[in-house]
């Protein structure tokens, strides 16, 4: 929906209006339809407005309310916005706008802190409480919408992206806990920490109290269960009740908003339920999209064959792009430059381009970001359920990147600093309330690793393109209900049993039956030719081996076997090194 960004001051000195416009310029791409800056003493705030619900000017932020002493900044959406508004009128609250904003300040100022647990959306937002003389900063259950922060001894700076931070001065040395993990978990750097040492994030589903004095209160405010329900359903309950939760996810999101939804479509199973879903319930004038590239020997550069059939079943008004491969490299810095942070799915770049024609026809999109996690969709997870060994080796054999040993060999000594990604996942895999080990998998997948994968390349090369995107199986209720589902019934018919069992009927055989798809992109796949040459130009450049991050002789290795250094997720080591360093070519040197 937005970006935002502001400030606030420890040291009494009034927030800099060239930070403040240095960091909305960064963020600018998110939000292009308005911007707005509010500041007083010691705090600032920034945004920058994609316009969905209220297009008004009543809806502009920043958005005070002078009469409760609240000044916010928000990005996201809120789907149950309008119940809350009749709840809170009831209370007495007179509202100026139609928005969902003025609902968050209204909601704040009745159930305090509590106000998340009312919250149903995807959502980052900050609030300054004049009569309390803090800031309040919460993030969205699911971590969907993202919020940095950098904080010194002087203030505590915020924004929907890094960028803004290190344009801002803050410290770009590299943070060796989330390097390794960076390098380890396909360029998941779980909350608190990002590779630059200076710049964090807000955990999901946490709220931040932050007072004038620098004092910080941190809550975590949901935290599902991975257990089976009290009361013992049958195999069909979980899957009528999936069903349910399902169209009432697609529904709200469909409904907030005064502006057209089409839907992302791959020809996969999940983005072709999601129209499937939308018929059923009545939409008739659906916008579908599409994304191909060239085919590299077998490897299919698109799943057209898949989707054309899901356009033709629910006649939606649909558009096809076809990108060549010789065009992708060309783009790829762009893409980079709009990453929060380095990203290595190969779909990057893929959905960059998408959005980019996206945008042109449409502001908000549906997407299937989720599916997988939440309802066991992937090939790892039945070899990580036949594994032995501790849980964590179990999960780590079928998903880490690259072995601790070569870890140490892939980086110089300076950045030798322990196992920071079997700390993670030991203290995740402790956590309570799970019943068995399946559990605690997706658990930890669809709740900490999804945020920092899928979800954030979702959200970042959409919004840079001002194209929301919302994601209905990471409706929080629905992540709650997969969860009490028992792993085998999940994994059953090689994973997503229930959202197959749903599609019968609705969507053709081929599509339900299909060998699991990713969002095919041969060029990046298959590292060789061009491609190659240019990760090892990236590798080898001075910048590169100025930085001291990487050591050169085991990187040389992999420039010269690129095919023998791939990963259990089958991704390229080579590719990975090459987007770290790239990102940060793009995005740290030449920013300082």
């Amino acid at each position: 929906m937005c970006g935002i960004c502001g400030q606030l001051r420890f040291d009494n000195k009034s927030v800099d209006s060239k930070d403040l416009n240095i960091m909305m310029s960064k963020i600018a791409r998110r939000g292009p339809d308005s911007s707005g800056e509010w500041a007083q003493t010691g705090v600032g705030f920034g945004h920058q407005r994609l316009s969905i619900i209220d297009l008004s000017n009543h809806a502009h932020q920043p958005m005070e309310d002078q009469a409760l002493d609240l000044v916010l900044v928000f990005n996201g959406t809120i789907y149950n916005y309008k119940a809350l508004r009749v709840e809170l009128s009831k209370q007495g609250y007179e509202f100026f706008s139609q928005s969902d904003t003025e609902v968050i300040l209204k909601a704040y100022h009745f159930w305090g802190e509590d106000c998340v647990l009312h919250l149903d959306g995807m959502f980052a937002f900050c609030i300054w409480d004049k009569k309390q003389q803090h800031l309040f900063v919460a993030r969205d259950r699911m971590g969907i919408k993202p919020l940095y922060f950098n904080l010194t001894d002087q203030a505590f700076s915020f924004a929907s992206n890094a960028q803004s931070l290190v344009a801002i001065g803050a410290d770009t040395s590299i943070n060796s806990v989330a390097l390794q993990q960076q390098l380890s978990l396909h360029a998941v750097v779980p909350a608190p920490n990002t590779v630059l040492a200076g710049v964090n994030k807000i955990k999901p589903a946490t709220t931040l109290i932050i007072k004038s004095n620098g004092d910080i209160k941190e809550t975590t405010y949901w935290q599902p269960k991975a257990q089976r329900p009290d009361i013992a359903l049958t195999d069909s309950e979980y899957i009528e009740k999936t069903h349910d939760l399902l169209t009432q996810a697609v529904l709200k999101r469909m409904d907030a908003a005064d502006v057209p939804i089409g839907v992302l479509l791959s020809g996969g199973l999940d983005s072709s339920l999601l129209v499937a879903l939308l018929k059923e319930a009545g939409h008739e004038d659906i916008r579908t999209f599409s994304i191909g590239f060239e085919d590299i020997d077998d490897e299919a550069g698109s799943e057209f064959e898949y989707s054309d059939q899901i356009v033709d079943r629910f006649d939606t008004h649909h558009e096809k792009y076809v990108v060549s491969n010789s065009q992708v490299l060309p783009r790829l810095g762009e893409a980079i430059a709009n990453m929060n942070e380095p990203m290595v799915g190969q779909d990057s770049v893929a959905f960059y381009l998408l959005a980019e024609q996206v945008s042109k026809h449409i502001k908000v999109v549906l997407s299937g970001q989720g599916a997988d996690e939440a309802f066991a969709g992937y090939f790892w997870y039945p070899r990580m359920q036949a594994e032995t060994g501790s849980e964590v080796e179990r999960f780590s054999k079928h998903y880490v990147d690259r072995p601790y040993e070569e870890y140490l060999q892939t980086v110089n000594e300076k950045y030798h600093s322990g196992n920071h990604t079997q700390t993670w996942l030991n203290k995740e895999f402790a956590k309570a309330n799970a019943d068995e080990f399946m559990d605690k998998v997706f658990r930890t997948d669809i709740t900490r690793l999804v945020v920092d994968d899928p979800v954030k390349r979702v959200d970042n090369m959409t919004m840079a393109w001002g194209l929301e995107a919302r994601v209905p199986f990471m409706d929080y209720r629905l992540v709650e209900h997969a969860l009490s589902i028992p792993p085998s019934l999940k994994m059953s018919e090689e994973g997503k049993h229930p959202l197959k069992q749903i599609s019968r009927g609705l969507l053709p055989d081929s599509v339900i039956d299909r060998k699991k798809g990713y969002f095919p992109m041969p060029a990046l796949k298959y590292v060789r030719g061009e491609f190659l040459e240019f990760m090892a130009d990236i590798l080898t450049s001075s910048a590169c081996v100025n930085r001291g991050v990487f050591d050169q002789n085991f990187v040389q290795k992999v420039i010269n076997q690129p095919e023998k250094y791939m990963t259990a997720l089958n991704g390229s080591r080579l590719w990975h090194l090459a987007l770290l360093e790239y990102w940060l070519q793009i995005n740290v040197d030449g920013k300082k």
